[in-house]
């Protein structure tokens, strides 16, 4: 069945009788879960396997499970650490790393029955983000680069495809755009330097996360609202064929659009697939009511590819596996 734009969140450890309505909606394509949503491996596999029962489709489910600052999945799961800790080199001993810990974060994430997670961030260091930080690679394309594709060839390896963000960068600038609207004031070329990465490895993704971030020498609208980066340069200039997901609508970073209505078409009409409305329950539904119920094929397929067709092991008995093993000795 056909998959909707729109991707929205929960309240706790099970569904409630709203969501069990929300998530049945035909705009509903997936539903992102947060760290108030785990306890334990085995509760998160009943939510997910419940949230498709109760949907009757296959929604996307996705988790930020990045490593380090960013790790919902804790209790039971493998503390991962930072993608800074992979670098400062990108040796082969470095890459071998990044691929294990790819593939150690995939198949955990799939454990438990979802289908994505957020990873990895491609954005460089310059040291002026608190936000990015040691979630980056690192600060130069050819160290990132290289990391970057052993990781999602990890990530591959155990089914599942990478979404990377913040396209075309979100480590210059110093704002967050959780609490403010970031502006990165550098040029054309300065910025060209950020989206190498992301131009490197856009045939290796299957989704792609534009920065809440206004570059003004190339266009006045955050990158996720602007059909300039969406279209003319990610899907025509990069030739990205993947899923496009907005940031979170609720953030700060994405008021300058307008309101919930606003900001949903905004996204859809640059080149968006998917929108996700994060912690506001009221702008979720605002945005429900404001998106169609049908979407084209082409837009539908793509969020349907990041869906895992292929039953993923327990958690308990992934750990039985000489691969997530030796994962584990790496981490020591």
């Amino acid at each position: 069945m056909a998959l909707g734009p729109l991707m929205l969140d929960l309240k706790g450890y099970s569904l409630d009788a709203e969501e069990r309505e929300l998530i049945r909606h035909p705009a509903v394509g997936g539903v992102i879960l947060f760290a108030r949503n785990i306890a334990t491996a085995e509760q998160v596999r009943a939510l997910t396997d419940a949230i498709r029962a109760e949907s009757g489709r296959h929604l996307l489910i996705a988790v930020d499970q990045e490593g380090g600052r960013v790790q919902r999945l804790r209790e039971g799961f493998s503390r991962l650490p930072p993608l800074r800790t992979l670098g400062p080199e990108a040796d082969a001993e470095a890459q071998r790393r990044a691929r294990e810990l790819g593939w150690l974060m995939a198949s955990e994430v799939r454990a438990v029955g979802c289908d994505i997670s957020f990873a990895p961030v491609l954005d460089l260091d310059y040291g002026t983000s608190v936000v990015i930080g040691d979630r980056s690679f690192g600060p130069d394309p050819a160290q990132v680069v290289p990391l970057a594709r052993a990781y999602l060839n990890g990530m591959r390896d155990a089914g599942m495809l990478g979404t990377g963000k913040h396209f075309p960068g979100h480590g210059f600038v110093a704002a967050d755009s959780h609490t403010e609207v970031p502006v990165d004031e550098r040029s054309a070329e300065e910025i060209g330097r950020c989206l190498s990465v992301f131009k490197a490895l856009a045939a290796e993704l299957g989704g792609i996360m534009p920065a809440h971030v206004i570059y003004p020498a190339l266009d006045a609208l955050p990158a996720g609202f602007s059909r300039y980066w969406l279209q003319t340069v990610l899907r025509g200039q990069l030739q990205f064929a993947g899923c496009i997901f907005s940031d979170d609508l609720a953030m700060a970073g994405a008021h300058v659009v307008g309101d919930y209505h606003a900001r949903a078409h905004a996204a859809l009409d640059a080149g968006c697939d998917m929108v996700l409305v994060c912690n506001d329950r009221a702008g979720a539904i605002e945005t429900l009511q404001a998106l169609p119920q049908r979407i084209p094929r082409e837009q539908s397929d793509r969020i349907a590819a990041l869906c895992q067709r292929q039953a993923s092991v327990q958690v308990a008995s992934l750990q039985q596996d000489p691969r997530w093993q030796r994962a584990q000795a790496l981490l020591a």
